[in-house]
């Protein structure tokens, strides 16, 4: 039955064609609940309340976030898996959804499978960055200096199989050298013992690490995404800096569960890209170093397939043994 709903997803492009295609439904006629699988405050919390804020605005119906973080994101990617395919449950979804089904051994839930994509939201690119005391000041430089010290330099993450920590193992594999993982609670506590010099480099989201930056308590190497942030257009990318092709970024996308109906899922497409295009959500998300995509449910799904594919790579190629 959900294998069909999500058959019925991939055809929303053609309903979005048809003009007023879900103008003969009743949607929405109560509450809407936003599930966010990630602690309040995160970067993914940001852009659920802002798309939830949006929507409730344009619909004068309530669009509530409701954070159920754990289990790496899990907790509450499983709540929306199981719930009622009405529009009424949905998921803001983030990178963990094409990680985990390569560092877990038991996720319940299969991503393509489970839920219907609305829209990828927004990216987030993490920012590279060095303790003053390592003298590498850009990243070809950096490389040289961890091929010098095989199994010395340290690296922090917000956790096994963050996208901080496989961004790293990407690089690390890219780049052919061999560093120690120090995986940590959240980024908060790595970038503390960064600070401190305690670890050697990190790779966390550019809003918790540009202030560091800007301060000089912490070097930057280069941005992960493929082209420079518009929030710090002066620091080059990775690849830009001597590690061609590479490319790791945190994203935040809504899902509803499979089978929710193409109308629904047409008009709750419409309806948040619009609310992400306005000039005030875009300042808002800018200003956390988020950049908006708002693409298309066809064009979300095949993105969370490719970076399925892609972090399963990352995974394999840096010996990680599933938990």
């Amino acid at each position: 039955m959900k294998r069909r709903g999500w058959a019925l997803v991939l055809g929303v492009p053609a309903f979005a064609a048809a003009p007023g295609a879900h103008a003969q439904i009743d949607y929405p006629n109560r509450t809407i609940r936003i599930i966010v699988p990630t602690a309040p405050a995160g970067g993914n919390d940001t852009v659920g309340r802002v798309i939830a804020q949006g929507l409730s605005e344009r619909w004068s119906k309530q669009v509530v976030v409701d954070n159920r973080a754990g289990a790496s994101t899990m907790i509450g990617g499983d709540m929306v898996a199981k719930a009622l395919p009405d529009g009424y449950t949905l998921l803001m979804g983030v990178s963990t959804l094409a990680i985990n089904p390569a560092t877990f051994k038991k996720v319940p839930y299969e991503a393509m499978r489970d839920f219907a994509p609305i829209t990828q939201a927004v990216f987030v690119p993490n920012l590279m960055m060095v303790h003053p005391s390592v003298p590498a000041k850009t990243v070809r430089e950096m490389i040289a200096f961890a091929q010098a010290r095989p199994g010395q330099v340290l690296f922090g993450s917000a956790g096994y199989g963050t996208n901080p920590h496989l961004s790293m193992e990407l690089f690390a594999t890219m780049a052919r050298i061999r560093m120690i993982h120090v995986p940590y609670k959240s980024s908060t506590p790595g970038i503390v013992d960064l600070i401190a010099g305690h670890i050697a480099i990190m790779s966390p989201n550019m809003l918790q690490s540009i202030p560091h930056v800007r301060a000089g308590r912490l070097r930057a190497l280069g941005v992960t995404s493929a082209m420079r942030a518009a929030s710090a257009p002066d620091i080059p990318t990775v690849a830009e800096g001597g590690l061609p092709g590479y490319e790791a970024v945190q994203w935040y996308g809504l899902l509803a569960p499979a089978g929710t109906p193409p109308e629904i899922i047409n008009k709750l497409h419409s309806e948040t890209v619009a609310v992400l295009r306005t000039p005030e959500s875009s300042r808002r998300l800018a200003g956390d170093g988020a950049e908006v995509i708002a693409s298309s449910p066809a064009e979300f799904s095949a993105f969370i397939k490719t970076e399925t594919v892609k972090w399963a790579n990352v995974v394999k190629a840096a010996g990680i043994q599933p938990e």
